[in-house]
């Protein structure tokens, strides 16, 4: 003879409705998701929502499968169920499957899609316009011509710099999961990628500094990586700071750092352009967040940078702090701890 499991022994949100239409018992994830107090009142005083609802009736009816949405919270944060209807005798079972970081995945790539394209679009149409241009109104047009050329070619750059940019997180992301383990100087590193940034500092006219105080310590990291860092912080810094005078680097001696919960390295690149208001702090990182869409586009920026940042600096396992006071500049600061 077949011995039923105790609902109580199972691990997942179980709901048992008996043939009286009442809840007649709770696993206890199904009584944290609820309230054990539910138990025996009748199901639509305890489920409530119309989708979930007309659901049972249909299988209390016809006693065929169906699965509904059911909308909750858990923990002080939304949650959206995937319950899974069943008739067994005269009984129903409703199974909860928490289906909300699936449903984040599919937005976060429908997201990504969506600006990918808008990211595309804008420079591919004054592309062709242009190209359409200089093949009629303005074939003989020497001075439109050289004009429309020069756009072009920034356009092209704007999207070979994007194409770039996306190959390089796609990259970041599917090594997020391994630790790099070579030993890297982190003050000889950024040495050498300021003196490989000399052109491109020296075309904004703004000063960079770097005082390194690490005494040559050395972090487990991966190299090409942590050099990407610098570049997009300084690029970044040398963008947004113009009008500041200078960029300053400071990288600290080893110390404990509490948000590494250990020793570790803190590298700061300091601005002394407009800063940034408050509310844009927490959404810095996340892909083609811009604070000013018009000027970052014109400014060549991607909106992908500092989202590669934080990727790389996950895989390190570091963490990035921003600040910033509006009129005074901001500051990133680079947390990478000595051992992982």
């Amino acid at each position: 003879m077949t011995q039923e499991v105790p609902i109580d022994a199972l691990p997942v949100p179980v709901a048992v409705i008996g043939p009286d239409q009442t809840v007649t018992a709770m696993s206890p994830a199904m009584q944290a998701i609820l309230s054990p107090k539910l138990v025996g009142r009748h199901y639509i005083t305890v489920l409530r929502q119309p989708v979930l609802l007309d659901a049972i009736e249909a299988t209390r009816a016809d006693r065929q499968p169906r699965n509904a949405t059911y909308l909750g919270r858990d923990g002080g944060r939304d949650v959206t169920w995937e319950v899974a209807i069943r008739a067994s005798d005269r009984r129903l079972l409703l199974v909860f499957e928490d289906q909300t970081a699936a449903q984040a995945v599919g937005q976060l790539r429908r997201d990504f899609v969506a600006n990918v394209s808008h990211e595309l679009r804008t420079p591919l149409t004054a592309l062709q316009g242009f190209i359409e241009t200089l093949g009629g109104a303005a074939r003989d047009d020497a001075a439109a011509r050289d004009r429309f050329l020069g756009i072009m070619a920034r356009e092209t750059t704007r999207m070979t710099q994007l194409v770039d940019d996306l190959l390089s997180l796609s990259r970041v992301e599917d090594s997020e999961r391994q630790r790099p383990r070579d030993p890297v100087a982190l003050g000889a590193l950024v040495a050498g990628t300021l003196e490989d940034l000399g052109p491109v500092i020296a075309d904004t006219g703004l000063g960079v500094t770097f005082a390194d105080d690490s005494g040559g310590a050395q972090v487990p990291g991966d190299a090409n990586q942590l050099r990407q860092v610098v570049v997009n912080l300084v690029q970044n810094a040398l963008k947004y700071g113009a009008g500041g005078g200078s960029v300053d680097l400071v990288l600290e001696a080893p110390a404990p750092i509490r948000k590494l919960r250990g020793q570790g390295l803190a590298l700061q690149v300091r601005d002394h352009g407009q800063g940034i208001a408050a509310h844009h702090l927490p959404r810095l990182t996340e892909r083609f967040y811009r604070i000013d869409t018009h000027r970052d586009r014109s400014l060549g920026g991607t909106g992908l940078g500092l989202a590669i940042v934080k990727h790389i600096l996950n895989r390190h396992r570091g963490r990035l702090l921003i600040e910033s006071t509006l009129g005074e500049g901001t500051v990133f600061t680079v947390l990478l701890p000595l051992e992982t």
